[in-house]
């Protein structure tokens, strides 16, 4: 006849060891995903910020009735946008801080993207300007928002000054923008 055995309580090492072997092929399978998901979102947050500039900057334009432009720039650190009076060329990025603007320009909105953050602006034009009687851009340009994987959305900025947004790709690259 078998005694009474006191119940055993709590796990042994090895179903601990098991439980943890199985926990970390379940993460080693999910991180890799969730770097592309935290990348999409960087990458749609420095796109609406970008598109929200641009609308305040024509915008800002014909409210002080005075030219207005968003400046792009590249830089051994990294890539930057402008929001700033005066000519092309007056304002320059700094790797950390506002603009530093020449002349009579005056900054008033710095965006810096770090080459850390994986995330790059590039544009066709170096500088667009909008126009104070009719909120116009000069010249008509596409600014690209890129991030490490190669992913873009895109913004058309016509002659009227009004944006377009699109993934050179469509949904197959960024979900929920329509293709270039």
């Amino acid at each position: 006849m078998r005694a009474n055995r006191p119940r055993q309580r709590g796990i042994t090492v090895v179903e601990a060891a098991i439980a943890m072997a199985i926990a970390a092929i379940a993460a080693s399978a999910v991180v890799p995903g969730l770097g592309s998901v935290v990348e999409k979102q960087r990458l749609e947050g420095v796109a609406s910020q970008l598109a929200s500039d641009l609308q305040q900057a024509r915008a800002q334009a014909v409210l002080r009735n005075t030219g207005l432009r968003l400046s792009i720039h590249a830089a051994p650190w990294g890539s930057c946008y402008v929001v700033h009076s005066g000519a092309v060329g007056q304002c320059e990025c700094e790797a950390s801080g506002p603009a530093v603007c020449s002349g009579s320009a005056q900054p008033l909105k710095t965006v810096r993207l770090a080459l850390a953050d994986r995330i790059a602006l590039q544009a066709n034009v170096a500088s667009l300007r909008f126009d104070p009687l009719h909120g116009t851009s000069t010249p008509a340009g596409t600014l690209r928002v890129v991030g490490g994987s190669g992913r873009a959305i895109h913004h058309v900025v016509n002659v009227m000054g009004r944006v377009r947004t699109c993934s050179p790709q469509g949904a197959a690259q960024v979900a929920g923008y329509p293709g270039c």
